[in-house]
């Protein structure tokens, strides 16, 4: 589970860097620039729940020793 878990987290950190490159700065809000800042920040809230869902598991280990 540990190693699925990094690798969705890279997968997403992958795709946050795709959308920048397709992300037109002049026109953020308008056309397929709109769809990349979405796709943004949808991988930024996968990481994140990825890493809550990382330190769930730890703190669990922790205390079932």
């Amino acid at each position: 589970m540990k190693i699925f878990t990094y690798i969705l987290i890279v997968l997403a950190i992958a795709l946050i860097i795709l959308n920048i490159f397709l992300l037109d700065f002049n026109k953020p809000l308008e056309g397929n620039s709109m769809i990349a800042l979405i796709g943004i920040v949808a991988s930024f809230c996968a990481v994140l729940i990825l890493l809550i869902f990382r330190m769930s598991k730890k703190i669990e280990e922790k205390l079932k020793n």
